[in-house]
């Protein structure tokens, strides 16, 4: 199975993280093959129950999302992410990774190369607001009771979400 690291975050300022369910930072969780590696992870996350929802990069801005839990998949180029908001912790990552980040979570683009994509994907009914202020209780009452993912986006049922988060 796929190295699994984990990353818990505590409130940094004005980006609330999430105390209780840490990052997951899935190394070399797909091959990168084709012309097109991107399906790959659309095929396992929607196959695990994670419906894709873009493709695209990571805003070069600290934001977090206060609706949606967010997985994202690398699937091409390398990037320096800033996870937990401004000084937070600096991650490489590179095609074939992927980052579960639980909802809460700061995440800015750092730097990235020019190829970098990546497959965004969030459980069923949930999204991704933009947030980039200080939340307010409201939101953050709605972070604390955000509903927990059925399934592991990468590894599926028995997968390190439920390890990790259970």
């Amino acid at each position: 199975m796929t190295e699994v690291q984990t990353l818990l975050l505590e409130r940094n300022d004005w980006v609330p993280n999430n105390p209780r369910l840490p990052v997951l930072i899935y190394r070399n969780a797909i091959a990168i093959e084709g012309d097109d590696p991107a399906v790959r992870f659309e095929q396992v996350f929607s196959a695990n129950g994670w419906p894709p929802q873009w493709r695209y990069g990571i805003y070069d801005y600290h934001h977090y999302h206060t609706e949606g839990h967010e997985v994202l998949g690398v699937a091409a180029g390398k990037a320096r992410l800033m996870l937990g908001g401004p000084d937070g912790h600096a991650v490489e990552v590179n095609a074939g990774d992927a980052l579960l980040l639980p909802v809460g979570t700061g995440h800015c683009n750092l730097w990235s190369s020019e190829d970098f994509l990546v497959v965004g994907a969030y459980p069923p009914g949930q999204q991704a607001d933009i947030c980039r202020d200080a939340p307010s209780e409201e939101q953050l009452a709605h972070i604390a009771k955000l509903a927990f993912p059925e399934t592991d986006p990468v590894q599926g049922a028995g997968g390190a979400l439920a390890h990790h988060w259970g």
